[in-house]
């Protein structure tokens, strides 16, 4: 790590600063409900999400081939298909792939301890939210949880040439703000996109969010620092900054 103090934080948006996975799972109790009481599918219902559970899980979206709601309904229409059998039902496809989306939308917020971290980090360093995914599937969570006033920029993977871990989306953020890898710190959930990543750029340090305390694996990128909650970020901001100090 260079003898520079941190200038810019890049954050990851889903389950770093917005909790995604549980809002998706208040989506998935809603179609739940909407199956079991209006269409009766007493045991089907939760059987049908868990395999949409899973094929979100091993998606692949190409944005020239199709769109995101077409892809996504697909995957409600296979697995009422799979399960039920017969004829595929497009349109209550299209009905469970609406309620899931629109409950989930409604639960991703920016708490109000999240919102005073940034509104104070933002005091000291650049701040840049730096997403992958589908470029409207991002920008509707942005917009949702009203978080992009608290950034100096934002970058989605889905509209650059390359996502995290590419370096080249990293190099990106840095020319954004005017600052060097060498000054800059990745925050995020994912060890594989939001580590590798801050890792293949060169920057100053990658900082890996491990709520539920998972063991990686051996072949895991190694991260620079670990904590269980984003809001232990401003502590150890100043920590790093000592350390230069100290090394100065």
């Amino acid at each position: 790590m260079g003898l520079s103090r941190v200038r810019a934080v890049f954050f990851d948006l889903d389950n770093t600063l917005i909790d995604t996975a549980g809002a998706s799972r208040r989506g998935m109790l809603e179609v739940i409900k909407l199956l079991q009481s209006k269409y009766h599918y007493k045991e089907e219902a939760e059987i049908i999400c868990d395999k949409v559970q899973v094929k979100l899980s091993k998606e692949c979206f190409h944005p020239y081939n199709t769109c995101i709601t077409d892809l996504r309904t697909s995957h409600w229409e296979e697995a009422i298909q799979e399960t039920k059998g017969g004829a595929a039902n497009r349109k209550l496809a299209e009905e469970c792939y609406f309620l899931w989306k629109s409950t989930r939308l409604q639960h991703m917020t920016l708490a109000e301890d999240v919102k005073a971290m940034l509104t104070e980090l933002r005091k000291e360093v650049r701040l840049l939210l730096l997403t992958n995914g589908d470029r409207q599937t991002q920008r509707e969570k942005i917009e949702a949880c009203a978080c992009q006033s608290y950034f100096d920029a934002v970058v989605v993977g889905g509209e650059q040439r390359e996502e995290k871990p590419a370096p080249s989306i990293f190099y990106y953020c840095c020319n954004l703000l005017g600052v060097q890898p060498g000054d800059c710190v990745m925050v995020g959930d994912t060890l594989e996109t939001d580590i590798q990543g801050g890792l293949n750029a060169g920057l100053k340090a990658t900082v890996w969010i491990n709520k539920n305390g998972i063991v990686p694996l051996k072949s895991s990128p190694v991260p620079h620092y670990m904590v269980s909650s984003v809001l232990e970020l401003p502590a150890l901001l100043q920590s790093i900054d000592c350390k230069v100090s100290m090394s100065t």
